[in-house]
């Protein structure tokens, strides 16, 4: 199978990976056509700009599938993202590649605790909650519309080996690893369902290899849900060490966002940390053989990269 992937991030990175432990052919796509970090000497690189409907068609126009892992910086989502996809939707149905996205949560929007499965409406009303639901929309009526196959696999906040701009990245371990405190939103004592880079990206490709996937939402099975704390005790354990926590509510929040454009955007998200938020992937469980990392091994192997990374 030869395997395109839009985005050279986390999460594309992976998928070429594991695309390439699998014996496929892989070309990781990004806008200038390198990658920092060489994850396997048989992966191609490839530059295009995937707002161009016609560049993506050309460094599509061999593959059988392409994963749609690219994203605009999180603070420009509503100015870049729809026409982001645009380009994609419009790249790939000139092909006869099949098109796989990778997703997240924020089109649900707040649920008051209630699990988080597939046939939940679309109700968020922050603005990248509701780019999250129009693009998502976008890909299904392309789908419907027969001018391409596609589907999308969604996870929620992830966390792993390259994943460094999130709140179980760079800004956490390198802190925790330091032995100094770290900010952590919300309350921690709530369960809080977080997803795995590499079961984000495996699930990605489970979906990309079965035809019954194809036209509809999965949610990628990640380990059990735990409370934030509980997931903070098994990293202390892998550090060897107690990580200093300082709980950042939304008052903090608003008022570091006042300087900080990042956290400004994060903001619109507390909700997830202020209510139970337990994601339900058991139709993705039922209907694919899959089993997701157990936690303590995926610390351990965040652990050790970030010791090696820092």
């Amino acid at each position: 199978m030869n395997s395109t992937i839009l985005g050279a991030g986390p999460l594309g990175q992976w998928v070429a990976a594991l695309l390439i432990e699998k014996g496929y052919s892989v070309t990781l796509v990004n806008r200038s056509g390198k990658v920092k970090a060489l994850l396997n000497e048989k992966i191609k690189f490839a530059a295009c700009d995937v707002n161009d409907a016609r560049q993506v068609a050309a460094v599509c126009k061999e593959a059988d599938v392409v994963f749609h892992c690219a994203m605009p910086p999180y603070t420009e989502w509503p100015q870049k993202f729809p026409a982001l996809m645009k380009g994609i939707i419009d790249g790939v149905a000139q092909t006869e590649a099949k098109l796989v996205f990778g997703d997240n949560l924020y089109m649900y929007g707040p649920t008051s605790g209630q699990p988080i499965h597939e046939d939940l409406p679309y109700a968020a009303n922050g603005h990248k909650g509701k780019i999250r639901a129009q693009m998502a929309e976008m890909l299904l009526e392309a789908h419907n519309a027969e001018r391409l196959q596609a589907t999308m696999g969604r996870a929620s906040d992830f966390f792993g080996p390259q994943v460094i701009n999130a709140g179980l990245g760079a800004m956490f371990f390198k802190p925790a690893l330091a032995g100094k405190a770290v900010m952590i939103l919300g309350n921690i004592d709530l369960p809080h369902t977080y997803s795995y880079i590499k079961d984000f990206a495996a699930g990605l490709i489970v979906l990309s290899e079965n035809e019954k996937a194809f036209g509809r939402a999965w949610h990628i099975p990640t380990f059990e849900t735990v409370t934030t704390r509980a997931l903070l005790k098994h990293i202390e354990s892998e550090l060897d060490k107690p990580i200093k926590v300082r709980p950042a509510g939304k008052r903090l929040v608003s008022f570091l966002g006042l300087f900080v454009p990042m956290i400004r955007e994060v903001k619109e998200m507390m909700y997830s940390f202020e209510e139970p938020y337990v994601v339900d992937h058991s139709r993705f469980a039922e209907a694919f053989d899959f089993q997701p990392t157990p936690i303590a091994e995926a610390i351990k192997e965040t652990v050790a990269w970030y010791k090696e990374y820092l």
